[in-house]
């Protein structure tokens, strides 16, 4: 009888976790996302490189137009390849547990995830501007550190961890500015790795 109540209780507090949080993130994306940036920085690195400017200086540099476009536009394409690999293990995962995708946990999750990551956006568009581009990879970093830890209390409570993770890569590296690039990489690329591994085996 004692085991009935149990399992019965142990099904209550399942369909209560599933009502308030979106448990369809898969680990998967993490490592992609990860693997992704990795690549990514890994590139701005020896573009920069070719283009003789010091990666690990700190003053002053200056960017041409072209370059600074070419840069954003890897960004960009950083930022949609591990979207696309987010969206997809999602809806992967999703169909293999049976588990929705629009709820009202999904939508608290995009809109706590959305208000830190839109802000830091701005940020670092005013960076761009005034030209202050030895900030924008602590900016980065900060704030999406920031989203994580805003958004964990609708999904796996993991995610907070690596927000902290991001957040102590992003104010090291301001006191480190030259370095602005190894930190993104260990950050974005690196970390996601680890936590999308870990995450795929505790909640595969």
């Amino acid at each position: 009888m004692n085991q009935k109540h149990q399992e019965d209780l142990s099904h209550i507090r399942s369909m209560m976790e599933r009502s308030s949080r979106f448990i369809s993130l898969s680990g998967l994306s993490g490592v992609f996302a990860g693997l992704s940036a990795l690549i990514g920085g890994l590139y701005v690195y020896q573009l920069l490189k070719a283009n003789g400017l010091d990666t690990f200086d700190d003053g002053d540099r200056l960017y041409s137009f072209h370059l600074v476009s070419e840069l954003i536009v890897i960004g960009l394409v950083i930022l949609m390849s591990a979207l696309t690999f987010g969206v997809f293990f999602t809806l992967r995962k999703s169909k293999k547990h049976n588990l929705p995708i629009w709820t009202t946990a999904s939508k608290n999750l995009l809109f706590n995830l959305a208000v830190p990551l839109l802000a830091g956006g701005i940020f670092c568009l005013a960076l761009l501007y005034h030209e202050i581009y030895v900030l924008i990879a602590p900016t980065t970093l900060i704030f999406y550190g920031l989203a994580l830890v805003n958004a964990e209390k609708y999904t796996f409570s993991d995610v907070k961890y690596l927000g902290f993770c991001e957040l102590v890569l992003g104010f090291i590296s301001l006191f480190y500015l030259g370095y602005g690039l190894i930190f993104w990489i260990l950050g974005f690329g690196i970390l996601h790795i680890i936590y999308g591994l870990v995450m795929f085996r505790k909640y595969k």
